[in-house]
């Protein structure tokens, strides 16, 4: 399996609602050049824009970098989500729907997770949280198993 880390397409700041909405229509955009059907085109988006809001509500804003990948020869899009802010306590809290620290209806992280192939959280108490989210235009082939 060949997997390439992808050339850096964009790196946006996530400062305000406005930001929000720039990460979205960036991350449209970047997903149309990849190759995404309009299913997951929704899909990824949405991702994208709960995990931007968790960074700016949460975190205290941060930048989310967008990077154009490829894996078995299938294009994809890697998003990592970065902020600076308390971290996250509880992750596997956090990740169960209906969880929510600030009056939301708790589904941002754990549905977020399933609306991507990809999903990874870096995140400690006072140290930041990175959430990064990888979907590809189409299923890639599994690794074969050993024999």
């Amino acid at each position: 399996m060949t997997h390439t880390g992808g050339e850096v397409s964009a790196c946006l700041p996530i400062r305000s609602d406005l930001d929000l909405v720039w990460v979205r229509q960036q991350v449209r955009q970047l997903a149309v050049t990849a190759g995404f059907g309009l299913v997951d085109q929704t899909k990824l988006v949405t991702a994208a824009s709960e995990l931007a809001r968790n960074a700016l509500v949460h975190g205290g804003g941060g930048e989310v970098e967008c990077a154009l990948v490829t894996r078995s020869g299938v294009a994809g899009l890697r998003l990592a989500f970065a902020d600076k802010g308390p971290g996250i306590a509880d992750l596997d809290q956090a990740l169960c729907d209906g969880y929510t620290s600030g009056g939301g209806l708790g589904m941002g992280l754990g549905g977020a997770r399933r609306l991507v192939h990809d999903f990874a959280v870096d995140s400690r108490p006072g140290g930041g949280t990175v959430v990064t989210v990888t979907s590809w235009a189409e299923r890639p082939p599994r690794p074969r198993e050993a024999r």
